[in-house]
């Protein structure tokens, strides 16, 4: 009793209180190190042909597929609400697949009208438009099949330069190829420069992982039913893999790619600080359908808040390295930051 009343009395002989800089919201927000704005988001949305309503996507709550008058509408208040570019990806009719994805380049293809659409609708926001062939191909791999049960690489590569000479041409500001084959930056930029378009730039998803994750997505663009027995695993990353991804990156940077991604990010926040420590360029993470459905998911159940685990989830990211976070939270976080 005489030991605890002379603690008490005298209190503890702290020289550094961490709590002083944690008293009020004021302090708090005056040495808060990390900090995500509008202008750190880029909004994932989705398109298809047609002229009917949008159609919702039941593993994405509040995510929609839109016809190309809508699509425009919403990149209209994306723009007005400070998040800087959007990342455009098609669904696209089954008739219309072939094992080859020749659909990809076709002048009818919807993703062309839409590209043309939002740039006339927001000239200044900056579109991305994905570079692969699983939307279009009816066995649901990012490439083409060489008959021994594995993606031809380089037949692959061609296919996805012509796809992305024809979204720059169609008025893509940046390609972002997501197929992860080896080589395709360095001959999408060869492929860009030579038809005109140096302007254009490459986001590369550098470091995309084999993840279980991408579900929802795979929903929402038709691809979900990918044929046996081939395998993402084959080019998509191990996810047990540090040292590959920054090899990726490396690999990507001296092809001429402008800015790399990770891809997922928040089960990947290693990875992000890894490469963040390795390279200069602008780093962008995928904050992907999966992590998205999970937080829906379970607020929907009462387990998490739903706000605080969104806004969480996106501070580390940004915590983590990241310049800007593609989610499917950019919109409603905006909305709220302001």
């Amino acid at each position: 009793m005489k030991i605890s009343a002379m603690a008490t009395n005298a209190g503890v002989d702290l020289v550094r209180r961490m709590r002083r800089n944690r008293t009020t919201p004021f302090i708090r927000s005056l040495v808060r190190e990390t900090v995500l704005r509008p202008e750190d988001l880029i909004q994932p949305l989705f398109v298809q042909a047609g002229d009917g309503a949008p159609e919702p996507i039941a593993s994405m709550p509040g995510v929609v597929r839109h016809n190309v008058a809508t699509l425009a509408e919403e990149c209209r208040k994306v723009a007005d609400l400070g998040i800087p570019a959007v990342a455009l990806f098609p669904r696209i009719d089954a008739t219309l697949k072939n094992p080859t994805g020749t659909h990809a380049t076709d002048s009818a293809n919807v993703l062309f009208a839409a590209i043309r659409a939002v740039k006339k609708a927001v000239p200044h926001l900056t579109l991305i438009v994905d570079v692969a062939l699983d939307p279009y191909t009816d066995h649901g791999h990012d490439g083409i099949l060489d008959g021994k049960g594995s993606i031809e690489n380089d037949s692959t590569v061609e296919a996805l330069c012509r796809l992305a000479v024809a979204q720059a041409e169609a008025g893509a500001d940046i390609v972002a190829p997501s197929d992860m084959m080896d080589g395709r930056v360095k001959a999408i930029r060869a492929a860009l420069d030579a038809a005109g378009h140096r302007g254009v730039g490459i986001l590369a998803y550098s470091a995309k992982y084999a993840s279980a994750f991408y579900g929802p997505f795979r929903d929402a663009v038709g691809s979900g039913k990918v044929s046996a027995p081939l395998d993402k695993r084959t080019y998509q990353m191990d996810p047990a893999n540090v040292r590959e991804a920054i090899l990726e990156v490396e690999l990507d940077e001296q092809e001429g790619a402008d800015m790399v991604m990770v891809k997922p990010a928040g089960p990947y926040l290693d990875v992000i600080r890894a490469i963040r420590e390795a390279t200069n360029l602008p780093l962008a993470a995928y904050q992907v359908s999966g992590e998205y459905a999970q937080i829906h998911a379970a607020a929907k159940l009462g387990w998490l808040d739903y706000a605080s685990t969104r806004d969480e989830a996106l501070l580390a990211i940004k915590r983590a390295g990241a310049d800007m976070i593609l989610t499917y939270f950019a919109t409603e976080v905006a909305e709220a930051l302001r």
